[in-house]
């Protein structure tokens, strides 16, 4: 094997984009470690899809037969109102509808079994996160929080929205990020509604409440989006969090007191935005953004999980082909990338309006169109003619072999 250039590589971020990297720099030749300010690997989340060329990384990896094993195979859902009353209802072949190559899996699932495919290859520091980054001519000095400084050749943010190697390398945050007028909170409750892979949701204008059970069914997960401008709250503060989303659903019905009931317990707890991040350039100097550290596409666009996996198979592949040469590497993995970044973006800036419904007569139209598709199976081709710009988004992009 050629031996690379800069081969002692530092990944911030132990989700998706980190883990896929370190196998493909491993794989290569190089030297990744992963430092990850969570003590240990984050459970839970929400369901994700890989799809289009996304499965391909996967299936390179040798990872496809462990994806269809921990797919979510949802057998349908059900619309109901505030007595929690069946109004509609999802047919799992239209909840599973795939043109194309599609999995989804929960979010920690796919976490997991990453990391188990490189913890024997690739160096993990839990528990730990970057504090100052010193670029010199040969190297990256970089000083932890609680270990003890080292010297990497590059670092890499695969560290998500809210990068802490971005904020270090790049500035502040808010000359990146663009709000797209909503926010998400997910985490785990008791399965208040007996779900077995099934989904319940429950719409109300400018809002959307679900509880789903992809495996075991004792456990479930609650979902919470809702419209709003640009709200003042500290990301790393869960209580804070738990309280804005407590007073947003104030007063509401159905499925929603029940899912609070919970919500101040739960061990998994997530709430964000629906934000997408733009940068004109990806890398300044030794350092490089992946993921959605660089740009996220939000949620609501259905490829955060294809982006980081496709964005960390490509950076990788050119940091290979280039030897080492982070220049060169940097500047194709831009490149290669960005029509596929664009188009995924646009996707998911469409993405919120679809999700959520803004008025009364929108979750009437919508459970109607559901009544429709069950009751008539040949308007079911709708909902491949509605994921056709999906699916054209996630084989934006032709990946070659490095």
């Amino acid at each position: 094997m050629h031996i690379p250039a800069n081969r002692r590589i530092l990944i911030s971020g132990a989700s998706i984009t980190g883990p896929t990297l370190a196998y493909w720099l491993s794989r290569y030749g190089f030297q990744p470690t992963i430092v990850e300010q969570a003590p240990t690997l984050r459970e839970g989340g929400y369901k994700v899809d890989i799809r289009g060329v996304a499965i391909d990384v996967i299936e390179w990896m040798g990872l496809l037969p462990a994806i269809r094993q921990a797919s979510t195979q949802m057998k349908g859902g059900t619309y109901v109102d505030s007595r929690k009353r069946p109004v509609a209802s999802i047919p799992a072949d239209i909840l599973n509808y795939r043109e194309g190559r599609d999995d989804e899996v929960v979010r920690g699932d796919l976490s997991r079994i990453l990391y188990e495919h490189t913890r024997d290859d690739v160096e993990y520091l839990f528990g730990d996160s970057i504090t100052a980054i010193e670029q010199h001519e040969d190297g990256v000095q970089v000083s932890f929080r609680h270990a003890a400084p080292r010297t990497f050749d590059l670092v890499i943010g695969a560290d998500g929205l809210h990068s802490n190697v971005r904020t270090l390398a790049f500035g502040d945050e808010a000359q990146f990020i663009r709000h797209l007028g909503a926010y998400v909170s997910i985490f785990s409750t008791p399965n208040f509604f007996q779900l077995d892979h099934h989904e319940l949701y429950y719409p109300l204008p400018g809002k959307i409440v679900g509880s789903y059970s992809a495996h075991d069914t004792e456990d479930a997960k609650a979902f919470f989006y809702f419209m709003s401008p640009q709200l003042t709250y500290d990301y790393r503060d869960y209580q804070q969090q738990k309280q804005l989303l407590v007073e947003q659903f104030a007063g509401e019905g159905g499925i929603v007191p029940q899912l609070l009931e919970v919500v101040w317990d739960a061990p998994d707890f997530y709430f964000d935005s629906l934000s997408q991040i733009y940068m004109d350039y990806w890398s300044a100097g030794r350092v490089v953004l992946a993921g959605d550290a660089g740009y996220c596409a939000s949620p609501a666009s259905g490829q955060g999980t294809s982006l980081a996996l496709v964005g960390a198979y490509v950076l990788a592949g050119e940091l290979a082909e280039a030897h080492g040469d982070y220049r060169t590497a940097f500047a194709r993995y831009e490149d290669v990338l960005r029509g596929y970044v664009t188009a995924n973006q646009n996707l998911g800036a469409q993405g919120v309006g679809d999700s959520i419904p803004r008025t009364r007569i929108e979750i009437g139209l919508r459970t109607l169109m559901l009544r429709l598709l069950s009751l008539l199976p040949r308007q079911r081709s709708l909902v491949g003619k509605m994921s056709q710009a999906t699916q054209q988004a996630a084989n934006a992009i032709k990946l070659k072999h490095y």
